[in-house]
């Protein structure tokens, strides 16, 4: 067969397609485009570059290869609205009474959401001249007034809730929405959620841009395809199996999102983040947060410590493993200072972390790290941290000499203790009273009714 022949008008719009592609680039050089990736629930080993034996993650680890991996990688909250409410405003979500997640739909009332009088990083890339969009998890309110669309972003594809199921319903329209229009999604959300960021990429690759992209991957409830369950037939459990190819999907996801950067140019032009929203809820999906202790919900290293990974090319140094403590909070003032903006000085908690990984900045992004979760409270300086639980007793680690946080010192050091729970007392007393309470109370490991709280969100 003889090759097919251009007519000069499909060759002229060929020859100016290929142009615009390898000039977007360089034309939106001057602003970044950022990106933010979250994922839902991942626990602290569950990625290859984090040393997960049984799932490869190769798109999501290249970020670690070409850019930046936090070993030392916090959030602000055990759970998933909490965190976000941090994130997205770049401040302990406590100074503003966002202390616990909205619960349901049917729970929440109309004024629990994220406060109106808080600026959002899309608020403030808006400002900036980007264009910005969410897809995937929102967990920061049902009311309209708590919408996406009303807090900075231009376009909205997702759900508003904790959680959503994975498989398509016929028929039944479930809670995914485009912007404020209720829809019935008939894709594998994962890849749904994947196809709606390339869309929003390809509508908007010639202007700077922010795409906040949460998966809610690999939250529950545990459902995956057979084209992603036969990659993991050598996984005997049936649940471990599923939550394999449940992050196998995430990846993929997020290797078609990469490889659509890379189509435009801008890759080198783009600002990545990527964050688990809390430790995994081991006994619900067998999320690993080994070699750490505990899991979501609290505030042991296994409920906050998360994988944290950031790639700029040509900005960022290309696998560096850096280990100083840092938060979520950092991710808005790091991303507003890539786009050419400036924070007003005290108005938020997180600190800008390029001046830390070019080496332009020495020593500790912060003095010290905060968490307040109802009664749990928690405190890290440089190696120690101090804990307490439910009961009331605080505990002392050294997490250099003890990630695991088996070897409470609290006896043997005194003084140090004093010293942290002073500077914790400081910081509390600063912060608000929850604005509503918890939905629902988190029970020990293996118990019901901390498997159907990590179902709630």
């Amino acid at each position: 067969m003889k090759p097919q022949r251009l007519t000069r008008r499909e060759f002229l719009r060929s020859t100016l397609g290929s142009l615009t592609l390898a000039s977007t680039g360089s034309a939106a050089g001057a602003k970044p485009n950022i990106l933010f990736i979250a994922a839902d629930d991942l626990g602290y080993r569950e990625l290859g570059i984090q040393g997960c034996p049984d799932v490869p993650t190769p798109n999501i680890d290249s970020l670690a290869q070409n850019g930046v991996r936090f070993t030392d990688g916090y959030v602000s909250a055990p759970v998933c609205s909490p965190t976000r409410a941090g994130w997205i405003t770049g401040r302990y979500q406590q100074r503003f009474g966002h202390e616990f997640n909205t619960g349901s739909e049917a729970q929440a009332g109309p004024d629990v959401g994220l406060p109106l009088d808080q600026t959002t990083l899309a608020d403030r890339l808006k400002s900036l001249g980007y264009v910005t969009g969410a897809v995937g998890k929102w967990h920061l309110g049902y009311d309209p007034k708590f919408h996406p669309l009303k807090r900075g972003f231009d376009e909205f594809f997702g759900f508003l809730g904790g959680a959503h199921p994975y498989l398509p319903t016929p028929g039944r329209p479930g809670a995914i929405f485009r912007g404020t229009e209720r829809i019935e999604e008939r894709e594998y959300l994962t890849e749904a959620f994947a196809r709606e960021a390339l869309r929003f990429i390809d509508a908007h690759h010639q202007q700077p841009f922010f795409l906040y992209l949460c998966f809610n991957a690999v939250h529950n409830p545990l459902q995956a395809t057979e084209k992603y369950l036969a990659r993991f037939a050598s996984i005997q459990d049936s649940r471990r199996r599923t939550f394999a190819a449940m992050l196998s999907a995430m990846d993929d996801a997020v290797g078609q999102v990469l490889a659509r950067l890379r189509q435009y140019g801008l890759e080198e032009n783009t600002l990545i983040v990527f964050v688990s929203d809390n430790g995994g809820p081991t006994q619900a999906t067998t999320s690993r947060n080994d070699p750490l202790r505990g899991f979501k919900g609290q505030v042991l290293e296994g409920g906050i410590r998360v994988p944290f990974l950031m790639q700029w090319k040509r900005h960022l140094p290309a696998g560096r493993v850096y280990g100083e403590p840092v938060i979520a909070l950092d991710i808005l003032p790091t991303a507003v200072a890539a786009a050419g903006g400036k924070i007003e000085p005290g108005s938020v908690d997180g600190v800008n972390l390029l001046p830390y990984l070019t080496g332009k900045a020495t020593g500790a992004p912060h003095q010290y790290l905060y968490w307040r979760f109802g009664a749990q409270a928690a405190i890290r300086q440089g190696d120690w941290k101090a804990v307490r639980l439910q009961t009331g007793e605080w505990q002392l680690y050294n997490l250099r000499e003890d990630i695991a946080e088996s070897r409470d010192l609290a006896k043997e050091n005194p003084k140090k203790l004093a010293e942290l729970r002073e500077a914790w007392e400081s910081w509390n007393r600063e912060l608000m009273p929850p604005r509503w309470g918890a939905p629902r109370r988190r029970a020990e490991p293996g118990t019901r009714v901390r498997r159907r709280q990590a179902k709630a969100g």
